[in-house]
């Protein structure tokens, strides 16, 4: 079931609901939309899941794109939880969606009951390398005819890099190529991979909600480090470990199902 939001400066977001029960906002990566947590969600666990995809992505608007930042998506978000839901849900995400759900679990914590980090690609600062294959793409984007971005990226060292150490994340960057609007996607992955969740590591620790985070090998845009790292970081907080996406999609999509069910049950 999916619903439209209007932000604090008019624009039009999706907004989907899965399942029944209490809420659990599960955000999406960067050029993702919301069936990718839609596809490890655990349903039948007493929860819903609410994504709003953020502004330009999936059936989003873009805005302003010099407005596209990980803070404006993450007021987006709050301001969905405030006006649609009763009481203070689950907050977790993806990749870009764990950054969103870190810097509300610390700017917002009244709306953060619990949290959960998957694939976590930004620990504190802005810009990490490991971030510099989407940012890349993006530049080349802006520069280049689609074709002809593609063609330089797949001759870049970090394609290179990408398919030894993150096949699955060399995958998704092609796509990104054939991406429409290109003027959106060029102005996400070089906005966003410049970006950071704006927080320090003081503040992470200070995080005191009930936390996983998850993480995998041969992920080299989500570091295996950036996961156990925040899980070191954040009091008491549970890491769990599962399948590459590379090498077995679907045992990914099982072990990051039942990872989300048995953190669910305990909270």
């Amino acid at each position: 079931m999916s619903q439209v939001f209007h932000t604090s400066a008019n624009v039009r977001l999706a907004v989907y609901r899965q399942g029944e029960g209490l809420p659990f906002v599960f955000q999406h990566g960067l050029c993702g939309a919301e069936g990718q947590p839609g596809q490890v969600f655990p349903e039948g666990e007493g929860y819903s899941r609410i994504t709003a995809e953020c502004r330009g992505h999936g059936a989003s608007e873009a805005g302003d794109l010099a407005e596209i930042s990980i803070a404006t998506f993450a007021d987006d978000v709050a301001s969905v939880i405030e006006t649609s839901l009763l009481s203070p849900p689950v907050v977790g995400g993806i990749s870009m969606g764990a950054a969103i759900s870190l810097h509300l679990a610390v700017k917002r914590p009244d709306l953060v009951k619990a949290l959960v980090l998957a694939r976590p690609a930004w620990l504190c600062d802005h810009n990490p390398a490991n971030m510099h294959p989407n940012r890349l793409a993006g530049e080349l984007l802006e520069q280049f005819p689609p074709h002809e971005a593609l063609r330089r990226f797949e001759l870049s060292e970090d394609a290179t890099l990408l398919a030894q150490e993150g096949p699955d994340n060399l995958t998704s960057i092609r796509s990104f190529f054939s991406r429409e609007p290109i003027d959106v996607t060029s102005a996400l992955l070089r906005r966003i991979s410049a970006d950071g969740p704006g927080i320090t590591q003081a503040d992470i620790r200070s995080i005191s909600v009930p936390t996983m985070v998850i993480g995998h090998k041969r992920d080299a845009v989500h570091p295996l480090a950036y996961a156990q790292q925040l899980a070191s970081w954040i009091p008491g907080a549970s890491f769990v470990e599962i399948t590459p996406k590379a090498d077995d999609a679907q045992a990914y999509r099982n072990d990051f199902r039942s990872a989300l069910s048995k953190f669910l049950k305990e909270i």
